[in-house]
Order: C-alpha cells, then structure tokens, then sequence
C-alpha cells in the first residue's frame, strides 16, 4: 500500500477580484506530493505557481477543491488553526532572506521557536544545532551585515529548519545569489532532502529546476507537466570541479 502523501490537493480553485473582474489564478489543481520528494514548481509569473505555495504553506485558502496536507484537511481552517500548522509543519524560505537586521544569526533562529511549544531552556541548542547543520557553527554571533548573501540565506534555512518541519517551502531561493553561492544551497537542498525533507521550491530558473527530482510546470493556473527528473543535477560533484572558493569574510 502507498503511503499516505503529505500534499495533496483535490479540485484546488483559487480566484480574486481585481479591477472589476475575477482573476482564476489556480483552476482544477489536483496534485500529490509523497513525503521525501523534491519537488520544483515552475511557469511564468501569474501562472499560479506562487499562489499553489501559499495554499501548501497555509498562508490562504482555496475558492474551490480542497487540500490535505500531511494528512488534515486545511481548506478551511481558522486563522489560529493555520497558524499553528504553519509553526509546526511547515518551514519558509524567500529570495530576500527576511532576517532581522541588528540581531545575531543565533537570535534570528531562535525566534520561531518562541512562538512553539519549546522550553526556554532548549531554543538555544536547537537553533545552534540547525546552524551547524548548514555549516555555519563558526557565524552564530554574526548579524546579517556581517554575513555574505550566501550565509544569510543558510540562516533564512537555519530559521525554517528549527521547528522540525515536515515540508519546506522555498520561493526563489537562489534568485538574490551568484551563480556560486546558489549551487551551494541547491546543494544544501539536496542534503536536506536525503534526509528525509520534502522540499518544494519555485522558480523562474531551469537550472534550479534540474536539481529536483520531480518538476511541475503551471501556465494559466494550471498544471500543463508534471515530469519525473530521472537524472537529478549532482551539486556536490558540480562544485567539486569547481575552483576552491575564496573565504567568505564578514561584511565591514
């Protein structure tokens, strides 16, 4: 017997009022997602890839349909009730990093886990524990101005990962990283994911897309693909052949 999936979308219909008309942003999304996959969600802007993330993260509720994620039917919760799921579930990665500016990478982790069910005593080691897992364990006194784009976005994933969540969601992950520094959290990624994660990302790019191992394509608020990647990119080899990087120093 197949697992029970930890995404799954049934009819999902998404619509808003704008300038006098109705804009169909999602239409008759039936989609699973199996626990451990990593999934890529791609299509032109406006194609409803954005607005799939924000039903999967909780963040709104459909017009239409419903959606299950890890086993609750979420379409139509209480405010209070989504919150709870996304605290506990649910882990959010963005282009802009989001971190908050004068605090410590330690402090920025640590925040989520003030609004959970976590003693005192435990937030610190655990946010500790996240940041060594993404190789920043010699960073944690840094704050973001003293931190490479590379490393802020590591703490943006230290943050997500604190709450033990089952899902990770990531929008544009890499948009506001070199070419480098973006194959080093694809990277990290991929890590994440062999250890059991499920990771859905959206992008513009295909590069980022090739690093997944399922790829979904929207157009029109549609699925028009949904495609198996049998031969992921490998990124640890990719950056293997790679020159070795210069240090990354802490911003002046």
């Amino acid at each position: 017997m197949q697992a029970r999936p930890i995404i799954s979308c049934r009819g999902l219909a998404k619509d808003y009022a704008l300038g006098g008309g109705i804009v169909h942003a999602l239409r008759d999304v039936t989609l699973e997602v199996q626990r451990g996959e990593f999934v890529a969600v791609m299509g032109p802007s406006g194609s409803g890839k954005s607005t799939l993330m924000n039903m999967v993260g909780c963040l709104d509720t459909p017009s239409a349909g419903s959606i299950e994620i890890d086993g609750e039917d979420v379409s139509h919760l209480s405010a209070d009730r989504l919150s709870e799921i996304r605290s506990r579930r649910i882990g959010f990665v963005f282009q802009q990093f989001n971190l908050l500016r004068r605090t410590s990478a330690l402090a920025n982790v640590i925040m989520p886990l003030m609004y959970a069910p976590v003693p005192v005593a435990d937030r610190s080691d655990r946010a500790r524990r996240c940041l060594e897992l993404v190789g920043l364990a010699s960073r944690m006194d840094h704050q973001p101005s003293q931190l490479s784009g590379g490393q802020q976005q590591r703490v943006a994933i230290a943050r997500a990962l604190v709450n033990d969540p089952a899902i990770l969601l990531a929008d544009e992950p890499t948009g506001a990283l070199d070419t480098r520094t973006g194959m080093e959290v694809l990277e990290l990624f991929q890590r994440l994911n062999r250890q059991g994660i499920t990771l859905m990302v959206v992008t513009h790019d295909p590069e980022v897309a090739a690093a997944a191992g399922r790829v979904l394509t929207f157009r029109d608020g549609r699925i028009v693909s949904d495609r198996r990647n049998e031969r992921p990119r490998d990124l640890a080899a990719e950056l293997a052949a790679l020159p070795p990087a210069e240090e990354e120093d802490a911003a002046p």
